[in-house]
């Protein structure tokens, strides 16, 4: 047996040389692409939301082999976020402070190569794309469990960014302090943490008080020095800041997944699947919210979601959060948008981009 394993171990070192060497010419590719775009003064961005779309579901599709997909699709996409770094730094802000189920879709989506620029609100992550301190932003959109983030929508309305892609996390809670030793007596979490657990706490913990922060991240950077107090975090956030696990995926419901928005300043090319996003105000008077979704139906286009936000700063005033399968170039999708400007008081394009892959 023990010769057995020491030729499979050889075989697999041999393996892993060739695979470093491919990997290191597809860097070579990569600096050569960088230098052709830098000849030709290329404005553009060098990260391609498209292109990485098309690439990575390419590798899922031609897949055959006993590594599942996604870990297969995963692989790739670390590969590809070190090649980018080669070609141009990229600097991404997230909804911080580290640990935050944000910074996690960040990283899912462009990979450990990239900077990042943690932030304190979901309106800092808009400014400082917004002023250049930062190429892209991650910030949430919608929970499958609570709904549409309105601050998100807010800053949608509000700013001239576009919307260059998404990302899904699965949402697991943790229940985690410094010494689980000790009694809790109050729970820190973001609120909508404290919402999505709320069955489980009452349950095991109904005396402890309940205290509502910024970030679940905050919350366990928070507990570190207060020894009868435990957070609600991530998996991630456990292991940054030391903690102990009291109890593990706490959530009441199983399939909780959060839905991010990529942000950033130029539009996306069409990559074969991919989806737009509008903001839509809608006249006043009845029948208005039908008319303006008739041009959809006439094309033939899919209704991704249909969610009804206060328009900011005006009372019983609400704009229409939109998102439909296709993409804005695309004949039929461009027609039906058209009409609709023609029938409402007002519509922002925020963008169409890629149908998240992992």
């Amino acid at each position: 047996m023990a010769k057995e394993l020491e030729k499979l171990r050889v075989e697999i070192d041999a393996l892993d040389k060739k695979i470093q060497s491919l990997i290191g010419s597809r860097a070579e590719l990569a600096s050569a692409v960088a230098e052709v775009k830098k000849t030709a003064k290329y404005s553009s961005s060098f990260y391609r939301p498209e292109r990485e779309a098309q690439v990575l579901r390419t590798i899922i599709e031609r897949n055959d082999n006993l590594v599942k997909d996604k870990d297969m699709a995963h692989i790739f996409r670390e590969i590809m976020s070190a090649c980018l770094a080669l070609e141009q730094g990229i600097n991404v802000a997230y909804l911080g402070p580290e640990g935050t189920f944000t910074q996690e879709a960040a990283l899912k989506n462009f990979g450990h190569a990239v900077s990042t620029l943690d932030c304190g609100s979901v309106d800092e992550v808009f400014h400082e794309v917004e002023k250049g301190n930062a190429n892209y932003g991650v910030v949430p959109i919608e929970n499958s469990s609570n709904g549409v983030i309105g601050a998100t929508v807010d800053m949608l309305y509000s700013q001239d960014l576009k919307i260059c892609g998404e990302v899904e996390v699965s949402i697991h809670h943790q229940l985690m302090m410094a010494d689980q030793s000790k009694d809790i007596e109050v729970i820190y979490a973001h609120q909508q943490a404290l919402e999505q657990c709320q069955r489980w706490l009452k349950n095991h913990y109904p005396k402890a008080q309940l205290k509502s922060v910024a970030s679940n991240a905050l919350a366990a950077r928070l507990v570190k020095d207060e020894p009868n107090a435990a957070a609600i975090a991530s998996e991630v956030a456990l292991g940054l800041y030391a903690l102990e696990r009291v109890a593990k995926n706490i959530e009441d419901k199983t399939g909780n997944v959060t839905r991010f928005l990529v942000l950033g300043k130029e539009e996306v090319a069409p990559s074969g699947k991919d989806k737009t996003s509008l903001l839509v105000v809608a006249k006043h008077e009845a029948g208005a919210l039908f008319d303006l979704l008739s041009p959809f139906n006439d094309q033939n286009i899919n209704i991704l979601q249909l969610a009804r936000h206060p328009m900011p700063g005006i009372k019983w005033e609400y704009l229409f959060l939109i998102d439909i399968d296709g993409h804005q170039q695309e004949a039929h999708v461009h027609s039906a948008l058209v009409q609709i400007a023609k029938k409402v008081l007002k519509v922002d394009i925020l963008g169409s981009y890629p149908v998240t892959v992992l």
